[in-house]
């Protein structure tokens, strides 16, 4: 099913936050309908960095292809600001959807942009911003390819230009829009009374951001139809690798972290390594 006709249903989409292959594979394994592509998750886990705007097209391209080739879910993609003017938004569109984008997400932050719930963040122009939302629509191959408006100018212009610009994006092609970082359930309330009978509404889960966090069910009762948790995944991981180095070298054994620990076996039998190797036993002499 594609991910437009799976948001014409009435239950929210739970899309986890993903970085690569390995956690998308275990997110489809996990049960989930999509997954999130997060940009900032690539930052923490390819540099080791912030989300402060250096990842490139490149690195996101590269990773969604290598998560594409293992997963048949629908992926959302985090593409920034588009990486550039409107001609870098339609390479950036051009190439995700050869890579398998089911769902491109573009902001209108100024660079170098930075994490939705930071602090400092600048915006561009309403009218910069549909220009690269219209360039978006026109690149793309196929309608199956969705593209999402997010704004970031609820904490740089106050909620309700953001509210403005929202309109602005829709009118220009938007299929799905992302007001980010709103801080009450007010606001919430706000922006699914304006734009939720009209168009689906995305809800970003921040463990400490500025938007109060809230279980999918809760987010459909407001009217959201899509709710990403993006970085909770890495959150998680570097959580249990922080308990995981500081056990081995206290221990200098894993033994005593074995119980949180997969096995080589069962290692193995998550990534499929019995069915590739049987699969390559039908190309021997």
């Amino acid at each position: 099913m594609s991910l437009a006709k799976r948001l014409k249903k009435p239950a929210i989409l739970l899309a986890p936050g993903i970085y690569d292959a390995l956690s998308a594979l275990i997110a489809e394994q996990s049960g989930f309908e999509a997954v999130y592509l997060s940009g900032a998750s690539i930052a923490y886990t390819r540099l080791g960095r912030s989300d402060v705007g250096l990842t490139t097209y490149t690195e996101v391209c590269a990773t969604l292809e290598a998560i594409r080739e293992r997963i048949a879910l629908p992926i959302i993609v985090d593409a920034d600001t588009g990486f550039g003017n409107a001609l870098n938004v339609q390479r950036t569109v051009r190439g995700f959807e050869r890579a398998g984008a089911s769902l491109i997400q573009l902001e209108d932050q100024g660079f170098p942009k930075r994490c939705g719930h930071l602090d400092g963040k600048t915006v561009v122009s309403a009218g910069e911003m549909a220009g690269k939302i219209r360039a978006a629509v026109d690149a793309r191959a196929s309608r199956d390819t969705l593209i999402m408006a997010r704004t970031d100018a609820v904490a740089v212009e106050g909620f309700e230009p953001a509210l403005e610009r929202a309109e602005k994006y829709l009118e220009a092609g938007a299929d799905v829009l992302f007001i980010e970082a709103v801080r009450t359930e007010e606001q919430m309330r706000a922006v699914n009374a304006r734009f939720g009978d009209r168009v689906p509404l995305l809800a970003n889960m921040v463990e400490g951001g500025k938007t109060p966090v809230k279980s999918a069910e809760e987010l459909q009762s407001l009217g959201y139809r899509i709710a990403i948790f993006p970085g909770g995944t890495v959150r998680a991981v570097a959580h249990l690798l922080a308990r995981y180095y500081a056990s081995l070298k206290t221990h200098g054994t894993t033994a005593p972290f074995a119980r949180h620990m997969l096995d080589f076996e069962r290692l193995n039998g998550l990534i499929g390594t019995p069915e590739l190797l049987a699969k390559g036993k039908k190309y021997e002499e």
